[in-house]
């Protein structure tokens, strides 16, 4: 499985940008796909995930009300629609794939596959 991000770039304070996270391969079952963070200097950390089947997301506290995780079955495709952005959302964004049933989707170790990451800078 291979994911591929894009829509990374630079914006200013209160703008917005929308990521896109493609999955492709062999056939494979999806239960759930997830969006982490990881600032300079910082730790790695959870931003938002989507469940496939029922369409459940799950968001951190820090991006709740201002990010909108969803996704394109279809198209194998995860968005983050990320509105109001502020310098402190500043970080590469990495999309993963979880394949493991009744997880929580909020724990990087859940996840199996990452995409390369795409950067977001955000100008104050």
């Amino acid at each position: 499985v291979q994911l591929q991000a894009s829509g990374g770039g630079l914006v200013q304070a209160g703008g917005s940008l929308r990521l896109s996270c493609a999955a492709s391969g062999r056939s494979f079952s999806v239960y759930g796909m997830g969006w982490f963070r990881q600032a300079p200097g910082k730790e790695r950390e959870f931003v938002a995930a989507i469940r496939w089947g029922s369409g459940t997301t799950f968001y951190a506290d820090s991006v709740k009300g201002r990010f909108t995780v969803s996704r394109d079955n279809a198209k194998n495709t995860v968005y983050l629609q990320m509105n109001n952005l502020k310098p402190d959302d500043t970080a590469i964004y990495y999309c993963a794939l979880n394949r493991r049933p009744f997880t929580m989707l909020i724990m990087q170790r859940d996840y199996e596959y990452w995409g390369q990451g795409t950067l977001v800078t955000v100008s104050s």
